[in-house]
């Protein structure tokens, strides 16, 4: 598989940016929850999923179309009557793992819209993303790059972890360990394909690593796993931060609770959930 540093850089920062954004959102929509036990499902949440949807669905487009028009790219044609023979593929595996986060963020904004989707269809599509896009790296011809063979398998692994915890999310929803995991395994893959990118092309120029050295291999299994205690670490950080963040609001503002998804105040043990009032001329 031909990779170079830009399209790899760019697929991980894709993924690094969602698994920021959970590492920080699911810690503190669950001490909130946490702290009001009769909390339930806001407009807010519901507008952040759709936010999220919009957000994966534009990058997944964006990329479907980088991939398939850049000068090198195969602009749509898939077979060649000139040569008789099929066109560069590689682009058409990205296009391919591209077109399945389009529909899971197409998916994520229609289950939260008014037709209102089964519940947990918005997971499922997400898992179905995932296992799409393992099962391509697994099965991808590598010919005689074992080292390039060897960095995606290792990158299958975060994939598939990832896709198994969002199908489990598809039946314990709003599970905060599944959540955690999940962001967990977004991090490592998001971090690990800028690791390929510098492997096999690195942004200097030259050649990639030594792919006939067998302990470059070694080096980068432990890399890989040097890489996920990194996540976790990222993860324990954001969550503390949040935990703080949290508890400097509820200081700060005392029966006011903060609604962290979309940034509403509303009044503790209020269950209507009306809003507060703004400040008329008397107050003042």
């Amino acid at each position: 598989m031909s990779t170079s540093f830009l399209g790899s850089a760019l697929r991980g920062t894709f993924f690094l940016i969602f698994g920021l954004w959970w590492s920080v959102r699911y810690p503190l929509r669950y001490l909130r929850r946490k702290g009001n036990a009769e909390s339930q499902p806001s407009n807010g949440i519901q507008r952040v999923e759709i936010f999220e949807g919009a957000v994966k669905a534009f990058f997944a487009l964006a990329g479907i179309l980088v991939e398939q028009f850049v000068p090198t790219g195969p602009h749509l044609q898939l077979y060649s009557p000139k040569t008789h023979s099929w066109t560069d593929l590689t682009p058409w595996h990205y296009t391919t793992v591209y077109l399945f986060f389009l529909l899971s963020g197409i998916v994520d904004i229609v289950s939260h819209s008014p037709l209102k989707l089964p519940l947990g269809l918005d997971r499922l599509s997400l898992s179905v993303a995932l296992f799409i896009e393992g099962f391509l790296f697994c099965f991808h011809d590598y010919s005689d790059a074992v080292l390039d063979h060897h960095l995606h398998s290792l990158l299958a692994l975060a994939i598939f972890a990832g896709a198994f915890s969002a199908l489990l999310e598809v039946f314990i929803r709003d599970h905060i360990i599944l959540e955690t995991f999940r962001t967990s395994s977004f991090l490592l893959q998001g971090s690990w394909l800028w690791q390929i990118g510098f492997v096999l092309s690195p942004p200097w120029g030259g050649p990639g690593w030594d792919p006939t050295n067998r302990s470059n291999f070694t080096f980068l299994t432990l890399c890989f796993c040097w890489h996920y205690a990194g996540a976790l670490i990222i993860l324990a950080a954001n969550s503390a931060a949040s935990r703080c963040c949290n508890e400097s609001c509820q200081l700060k503002f005392g029966d006011i609770d903060v609604e962290l998804d979309c940034g509403v105040c509303t009044r503790k043990n209020n269950k209507s959930g009306a809003l507060l009032p703004e400040s008329t001329s008397d107050d003042k």
